[in-house]
């Protein structure tokens, strides 16, 4: 899941070498933290936040296949 997330953000901004992603694994649920470059953080998110909750669905559609819950944070 992680290699999916980075694989759709550095497609989306301008510096993929700053893009970094970090999964932090819980009990019922893991985090995935994302990071870019503060120039591509509008990218990431999308206008009224559309392109992240498209990448949190994904997240949600594959995780239910790995029967596994996977949230997506966007960090700065």
């Amino acid at each position: 899941m992680r290699e999916l997330i980075e694989q759709i953000a550095k497609a989306l901004v301008d510096n993929p070498d700053q893009v970094h992603v970090n999964a932090v694994e819980g009990e019922q649920v893991t985090v995935l933290e994302l990071r870019v470059d503060p120039s591509d953080l509008g990218k990431v998110i999308g206008k009224q936040g559309r392109t992240a909750r498209s990448m949190r669905t994904i997240l949600g559609a594959a995780g239910t296949k790995l029967r596994k819950r996977f949230t997506l944070e966007i960090l700065e």
